[in-house]
């Protein structure tokens, strides 16, 4: 396949995956006689491991550290497993934080014409209630 085809099913620039491959992050491309770069399947797994990588977060550094690890000592599954493991975690903590934020806007919302700016309760709201909060509000705040 090759690279425009490869932009398009995946929607990443061209650009982007001739970056990718130059940081080290896919592995080189092989070319067909005409000189163009020609994807197999190796080459695909490695575009679709690199977007949910990027998707989740990881920055390029991770990213090389990771594909390093792999790749110098494959058999050292600890460490692979510790750089994804931190990306998890912050992960965890950005869903933590925007669910009290969700929560946070819904009470705002349900209770929109009880206050007027500023809201001087909200701190204590946000910082006591919010965190730990499992109320759901209103079906017509909450999207699907």
């Amino acid at each position: 396949m090759n690279i425009k085809k490869v932009s398009e099913r995946f929607d990443i620039p061209e650009p982007t995956l001739r970056y990718w491959e130059d940081l080290g992050l896919i592995p080189k491309v092989p070319r067909n006689s005409s000189g163009y770069r020609e994807y197999g399947e190796k080459e695909i797994k490695w575009v679709l491991f690199t977007i949910a990588m990027r998707r989740a977060g990881m920055s390029l550094t991770s990213l090389r550290q990771l594909v390093d690890a792999y790749r110098n000592h494959h058999d050292d599954y600890e460490a692979q497993k510790a750089i994804i493991k931190k990306q998890y975690d912050k992960m965890v903590k950005q869903r933590d934080q925007l669910n009290q934020t969700i929560n946070y806007l819904g009470y705002k919302l349900d209770h929109f014409e009880d206050h007027y700016i500023p809201f001087l309760d909200e701190e204590k709201y946000y910082h006591q209630v919010a965190p730990g909060m499992e109320k759901k509000y209103k079906t017509s705040h909450n999207s699907k």
